[in-house]
């Protein structure tokens, strides 16, 4: 995994995904920096009754990614990121294998991060596509 600072280090080592969501669904993150960030997922174990890629499931890799990223940003000023809003457009089903996301940055402001998210299949197929703004506060106890 490639990082941009020891603080993303730090996060993603120590339980940024570690005992959370984004384990139970096997959330792999392969890169991340304030500019860029890249996971996958299985999608066994994480689909919906039919046998297809939960749309929720899409949802939880496109804030994790996207969170990621907004934290890497945020904590250029000392501050957190906390996601305020989400909405996922699925344009195809997955049924097996892995989906990858990429996010990518919109808005790097001082109060506010946006980020696209761009979740496609092993064929490189568009999944899903998902924004992710996210609020960037203090920190607790500063």
């Amino acid at each position: 995994m490639t990082t941009d600072s020891e603080a993303m280090r730090r996060m993603l080592g120590t339980g940024a995904l570690a005992g959370g969501l984004g384990e139970r669904m096997g959330i792999e993150v392969t890169e991340a920096s304030a500019e860029r960030v890249v996971g996958r997922m299985p999608v066994e174990g994480n689909v919906q009754p039919f046998g297809l890629l939960h749309g929720g499931a899409s949802c939880v890799l496109a804030e994790t990614l996207g969170s990621i990223g907004a934290t890497a940003h945020a904590s250029r000023f000392g501050k957190v990121a906390v996601g305020i809003e989400i909405n996922a457009t699925h344009h195809r089903s997955a049924t097996e294998g892995h989906v990858t996301g990429v996010a990518t940055p919109v808005h790097l402001g001082r109060t506010l991060a946006t980020w696209d998210i761009t979740i496609t299949d092993d064929g490189g197929r568009k999944v899903c596509t998902s924004r992710l703004t996210c609020m960037l506060r203090e920190l607790p106890g500063a």
